[in-house]
């Protein structure tokens, strides 16, 4: 090694070795950072653990025996007060607060029940950054749906407060015995069934098709199908469901205006085999039963299956991967596609796409969206990236970013945007190789490298953190064993650490935090008048561009034109 974080030139690429690292508690399965870079949070074998992101001392634990998590997120919720989420091994979802450096266990989402026909198992748990909501996929005796809860998160920070004032003055021991504000189950959503009857407007006509169009088609990709009442099975494998959260945007979402900035309005949701894209708001789910599956109030319907979806940073533009390499980018404000545009095949499906998002606007600041075109990336199952770009009149225009792999050590088995690199992605191969990537150049920045004696702990799911604030990647790799030393492989985890910005090879891709332009167009409105006066602003600006998209597809057409009549 040259020695901690250094970068390494040879003539075939450029290598990044860790600046510092530190021996990880047993079975560490998760990391998170938070937003504003001061801890990391670990889950690991007996509980978690909360560290300080620079020093790498335990700031506070919380362990109860025979217990493993699996999953851990992190979020604020003020000044010095942080919302954490789980799951552990068992499918339980806890949500604990830190505080004072302590850790207090807040709620217990879903308790396991002795009976397995009635236990609630919980397999993704989301909370959303501003930590007053919270949305999780569940399973039970085989059936799946997604729940949306609220939390009283200013009660939790009295409660707290209350509770550290009490261990100071000794009148408290500990934080067992309080009673904790309850957390609120705001919806349930299953997925669609036929409704019952004649169908009486377009969404419950679009969602009938929908379902009839998925069941014929899970008849002839497989002959399996769930008992009466349960959730049917998609190409061999049972539903599932993706959502995510929206920021208000449109006058779709109700009463936007009314409601803090940074908290979510509604909810997108969509079913693996389904062609429909659904939105429930959240304002509407609190006057209803939580208990009873909620109907959506729009539906965005598409041509083709949905494979993959993402929500862009302001949460304005939807994109959405199909079957048959079709990608569809929604515009939220104006209820229409923004494109709709079809790939080369590549002999392979879609598995990802993902937001090239401007990342030098703050959080706050992404609720102002300028009229700028929008990119996505599109990644293929055989490894192939596909870039789409599209914007308010002009001409969708695509590039092949990398090709399929010929090595099948070289596919990417995991991507990740890095938020504080401008166009760089953090990507893991087959191999366990680990490169930063300029999307757009299509250009490889450097490859992170660990100690020979080291190996990533998984290329699939990679344990990972990333701190925005300080330019920091943070990641588990394990000694290299033998078959024999495979437990005592898992006591033998590093936490590695790359600091970006002490390496000359990175700096340039630093995303430097700039206030965007003052004369932008605010995301919220209250009308259909006022949509049509965005829609007409947003051609005004893009005249320049619409006119050269003209200009090029009259000339294509003229030299098309001439071929023809050089053919004999």
């Amino acid at each position: 090694m040259a020695g901690p974080g250094k970068a390494v030139h040879t003539k075939q690429k450029s290598i990044l070795e860790p600046t510092d690292e530190k021996q990880l508690p047993k079975s560490t399965n998760c990391l998170t950072c938070t937003e504003d870079g001061r801890f990391l949070g670990l889950g690991h074998t007996l509980g978690l653990s909360v560290w300080c992101a620079s020093s790498f001392t335990r700031v506070a634990k919380w362990l109860q025996p025979q217990l493993e998590i699996t999953f851990i997120q992190m979020t604020r919720m003020a000044e010095m007060t942080y919302l954490l989420g789980t799951i552990d091994d068992m499918g339980v979802s806890r949500v604990f607060g830190l505080h004072s450096d302590v850790i207090h266990l807040l709620s217990v989402i879903n308790t396991m029940q002795e009976d397995i026909n009635v236990r609630s198992i919980f397999v993704t748990f989301d909370l959303h950054e501003s930590g007053h909501y919270g949305a999780a996929s569940v399973s039970c005796n085989g059936a799946v749906w997604l729940e949306i809860y609220q939390f009283p998160v200013e009660a939790w920070l009295r409660e707290v407060e209350m509770v550290s004032a009490q261990q100071k003055d000794g009148n408290l021991s500990g934080g067992s015995d309080v009673k904790w504000s309850l957390v609120t189950l705001l919806m349930k959503i299953s997925p669609p069934t036929v409704p019952t009857g004649k169908a009486s407007d377009f969404l419950t006509h679009c969602m009938a098709l929908d379902i009839i169009q998925s069941s014929s088609h899970q008849k002839e990709q497989s002959s399996f199908s769930s008992d009466a009442g349960k959730t049917k099975m998609t190409h061999g494998k049972p539903r599932s469901g993706t959502q995510h959260f929206l920021l208000p945007c449109d006058w779709s979402t109700g009463d936007s205006k009314a409601r803090p900035a940074g908290l979510p309005v509604a909810v997108a949701v969509w079913w693996s085999g389904s062609h429909n894209l659904l939105q429930y708001l959240l304002q509407k789910a609190s006057s209803t039963k939580p208990d009873v599956t909620s109907l959506p109030e729009m539906l965005w319907p598409n041509a083709k299956e949905i494979l993959c979806s993402a929500v862009s940073r302001c949460t304005c533009y939807i994109a959405l991967g199909l079957e048959d390499a079709l990608v569809c980018i929604w515009d939220r404000r104006s209820g229409a596609p923004l494109s709709s545009v079809l790939l080369p095949e590549e002999t392979s499906a879609l598995s990802r796409i993902q937001f090239v998002d401007n990342w030098s606007a703050s959080a706050q600041d992404c609720q102002i969206v300028a009229a700028k075109p929008v990119s996505v990336l599109v990644l293929y199952k055989n490894g192939a990236i596909y870039t789409v770009t599209a914007g308010q009149g002009m001409q969708s225009c695509t590039m092949l970013l990398t090709e399929r792999p010929k090595d099948s050590r070289d596919l990417p088995t995991f991507t990740k945007t890095v938020p504080f690199l401008q166009d760089v992605w953090l990507v893991v191969q087959r191999s366990g190789k680990i490169i930063l990537k300029d999307v757009l150049n299509s250009a490889t920045v450097c490859h992170l490298t660990l100690p020979t004696s080291y190996q990533i702990a998984s290329p699939y799911n990679p344990v990972y953190a990333l701190n925005a604030k300080q330019q920091v990647l943070f990641i588990r790799g394990d000694r290299k064993t033998s078959c024999n030393d495979l437990l005592k492989k898992r006591s033998q985890s590093q936490l590695f650490v790359f600091q970006f910005d002490q390496s000359d090879i990175i700096k340039p891709h630093i995303v430097s935090h700039l206030d965007p332009p003052r004369q932008q167009t605010t995301l919220c409105h209250g009308s259909m008048e006022e949509i049509c006066n965005l829609c007409l602003e947003q051609r005004m600006h893009s005249v320049d561009e619409r006119n050269k998209a003209l200009v090029q597809t009259w000339g294509k057409l003229q030299e098309t034109a001439v071929r023809m009549r050089q053919t004999p």
